[in-house]
């Protein structure tokens, strides 16, 4: 084969391969008795920084498996009868897979080598920092509401807050969360609100990031979440079934299955629940607020040869659900079609459907190269009905988009340097289909049109390549990296955007210094971006300022350090600024639900961060952080649709400040689990906020005739904030039935345990009320076999 011939098929390779996460690599373990024949054993693998621990089990040649490792140190234990016990570390610090040969000893006595919980509690080779939430503390967590298992997962991680409807905002991001699902970005929203969830009991481990971010990741740069769902390959037939129920009328189930049988890996799941606190209502009544959602999944995998792997996915999950009712719209009125008809009230339905299809070819070349061939198509609906009672807005609106992505990266180990370099493409084919009729017209301007409709389509086309080097060099750890990016939606940018970051290890200390900046290139939102877009919205007043909505940029700097104490306790504190324009926010069209992208000229947010963690010290595990957050945000508008006097107060708005929406600035999170007894653990944690600003527009009479006394108890109009919020959490678990083959784990939990009335919003600067669940309980079963 020519040399011309060699770099094309390198360069197809490049362009058609992908890497399913950032920092994760794999470990292939082959396992030896003392004559060198193949061992079936039982292989314990634990790293302390990952919060990662799995048993594994080898299969008749003496191999096993373990993908999806993030960076770091991982410690394997093997004892079995007869033989030496084995405790050794090794490093995953690629995503070329890391091959390990083990050969067990007859001694009876310990291996020599020694092993403590430091040696896997810090990664002096990451180059910054990253919250990882492992299979145990995702098997442990406290009951969620439907929709939202992942989403409190994160939001316990300091720099992630709640505003309503389980809407997660990274460090004072608005709707700029990237989700990464097995190593596919979803750039959408993925909250109750907007489309269904994948749930937790799916997933086998979260690594969530706010700073530092690989040149890999672009377009949606608040935070990014990677989920893995992968489990590992074991020879014969698993599965888990999991019962849930407890207030609200909470009910569900989860049921998993995964047999391998030769290089062949077959995976099933399906997961349905329903509720009647489905969203975060807006008075403390919960009314009309049932939601049902459900999900089914199938997974194929095939090592096609020692350096070939096959897979294919296939995903769909759905949502119903009502959305709650203000006072007023469950107050008996009139049919505003039919005069005649009995009085009744409100009820807006709402839904989404998405299936997704993942494709995915990896190829080794050798022991230092390797690429991934990924790709995935994705179908997703949403739409809003009305009943003929609705007030002040009888609304319908039906959105669907059709999504194709690719991506291709190809990873070189060579000497001190791990690189990556790669491209993808995204193409999404937005529709937009919308109509309403003013039922109330008192509350509108006296030129607001009773009727409007729209109906519109559009690509949005995004490209980008990346390329970054993560370098060893004794105790300092580099991270290089330099991405392009291209978007073409309402406006054609491209845009450049280094990324670094640097750490050194001091072993003396035991303590990691980092440091951070990501040029960022933030895409805006692109839920219901046509209609706020289109020409025919400036028929809804005679007053209007529309701007295109054009993508951030901004630069994000961050500073820390990690550091151990006494063999179990790991330290994290951070400092950062973000300095971002043309700042994304959102706002909502003629007071239905109904949310739009909208940007203002700049916004600057800094704070500080800290977290606790005790992995595992004498049967206590837990942590407890801390963030410290000021956002501020500047006119003039920049892009986004303003009607009536929102748009007069726009326009003459060409200066000043105001706080961010998610401007909340102090918030704890902590949660302590203790073994009790090895078949029996008890949790405690809390939540507390500071509270979130708002911006009313009518007089505290309004307000207390629309929500109530019990809500306006817990603003401060003074100071223009929600009050603080607070709720203890308890939790009881333990194994009822236990063998080699199967367990049953049962699990209670209390949240708000204190009962307090927590208000999240109130009426925003852009968003309506949102009041959080009172106190309430969820029993959970789980067997797994």
């Amino acid at each position: 084969m020519t040399l011309i011939k060699r770099l094309l098929l390198l360069l197809g390779a490049v362009i058609f391969s992908a890497s399913a996460q950032t920092n994760t690599g794999e470990l292939r373990l082959q396992v030896l008795d003392p004559q060198g024949a193949p061992a079936v054993v039982t292989v314990l693998l634990h790293s302390s920084a990952n919060q990662y621990d799995n048993q594994l089990q080898t299969n008749d040649a003496g191999e096993l498996v373990a993908r999806h490792l993030p960076y770091g140190f991982y410690q394997i234990t093997i004892d079995r009868p007869g033989f030496a016990s084995i405790s050794e570390v090794v490093e995953i610090r690629s995503s070329i897979p890391s091959e390990k040969t083990i050969r067990l000893g007859l001694n009876p006595t310990p291996s020599s080598i020694t092993v403590t919980a430091e040696d896997s509690l810090l990664d002096p080779d990451r180059a910054g920092y990253v919250s990882q939430i492992g299979s145990e503390d995702i098997r442990t967590r406290t009951g969620s509401l439907p929709g939202r298992s992942i989403q409190d997962l994160v939001n316990t991680q300091p720099g992630w807050l709640y505003e309503g409807n389980a809407v997660l905002h990274p460090r004072g991001s608005e709707y700029q969360t990237q989700f990464v699902i097995d190593g596919i970005p979803l750039t959408d929203n993925r909250s109750p609100s907007f489309g269904p969830e994948i749930e937790a009991e799916d997933v086998d481990s979260l690594a969530v990031y706010t700073a530092g971010f690989s040149a890999e990741y672009g377009r949606k740069m608040g935070g990014v979440v990677e989920v893995n769902t992968i489990k590992d390959t074991q020879p014969g037939l698993h599965g888990q079934v999991t019962l849930s129920g407890g207030s609200f009328d909470n009910a569900g189930g989860f049921a998993q299955l995964q047999y391998g049988w030769g290089k062949n890996n077959l995976g099933v799941t399906a997961n349905g629940s329903q509720t009647s606190h489905y969203l975060n209502p807006v008075v403390p009544q919960n009314f009309t607020n049932t939601g049902t959602i459900g999900d089914f999944s199938i997974r194929y995998d095939r090592d096609l040869t020692a350096s070939d792997r096959l897979s294919f996915s296939v995903r769909h999950e759905f949502s119903r659900y009502e959305i709650p009712n203000e006072q007023v719209q469950q107050a008996p009125h009139e049919n505003f079609f039919d005069p005649t008809a009995p009085l009744d009230s409100q009820l807006q339905n709402a839904g989404n459907d998405e299936t997704m299809g993942i494709v995915s070819y990896q190829h080794t070349f050798s022991s230092n190269v390797v690429t991934d061939l990924r790709g995935m198509v994705r179908d997703n609906s949403n739409y809003l009905q009305s009943n003929d009672y609705s007030t002040p807005v009888y609304a319908t609106q039906n959105n669907y988009f059709r999504e194709g992505y690719f991506k291709g990266a190809l990873a070189i180990h060579h000497g001190r340097h791990e690189i990556k370099v790669g491209i993808e493409s995204d193409n999404i084919f937005l529709h937009e289909k919308f109509s309403d009729v003013i039922t109330d017209p008192s509350q509108f301007d006296p030129d607001t049109p009773p009727t409007y409709s729209f109906q519109g389509s559009q690509p949005d086309l995004e490209q980008s390549a990346y390329v970054e080097d993560l370098i060893h060099l004794g105790n300092w750890a580099i991270s290089a990296g330099l991405r392009w990016d291209h978007y073409q939606l309402l406006v054609n940018q491209n845009a450049v955007s280094p990324r670094i970051s640097v750490s050194r290890f001091f072993p003396s200390s035991n303590i990691i210094l980092h440091a951070t900046y990501d040029r960022i290139f933030q895409t805006p939102s692109f839920e219901n971006i046509l209609i706020s877009s289109s020409d025919s919205i400036i028929s809804l007043s005679d007053q209007v300022l529309r701007l295109p909505v054009e993508p951030s940029h901004g630069d994000y700097f961050e500073g820390g350090a990690s550091k151990a104490f006494f063999q179990h306790l790991r330290l994290d504190a951070n400092v950062y600024r973000r300095q971002v324009n043309n700042f994304a926010d959102d706002d909502q069209l003629l007071s239905t639900a109904v949310s739009f992208p909208i940007a203002f000229r700049k916004a600057v947010i800094y704070g500080a961060e800290a977290k606790l963690e005790v992995p595992n010290w004498h049967g206590l595990s837990g942590f407890v952080s801390y963030s410290y957050m000021v956002g501020t945000a500047w006119f003039p508008v920049t892009g986004g649709l303003f009607l009536g006097d929102d748009a007069e107060d726009a326009a003459s708005e060409l200066s000043g400040r105001f706080p961010i929406s998610q401007d909340q600035r102090n918030t704890v999170r902590t949660r302590f689990r203790y073994q009790i007894h090895p078949r029996i653990w008890f949790a405690a944690g809390l939540q507390s906020d500071s509270g979130l600003p708002f911006e009313f527009t009518g007089t505290e009479e309004d307000a207390l005739a629309q929500y109530g006394q019990r809500v306006i108890d817990r603003v401060n109009f003074e100071r223009g904030r929600v009050r603080p919020s607070l709720s203890v959490d308890l939790s009881v678990g333990a194994d009822v039935y236990k063998t080699d083959k199967m367990k049953m784990r049962f699990q209670a939990d209390a949240r708000n345990l204190n009962d307090r009335l927590n208000v999240l919003d109130f009426g925003g600067l852009f968003s309506g009320n949102a009041i959080a669940p009172p106190r309430s309980f969820f029993l959970r079963l789980t067997t797994t076999f």
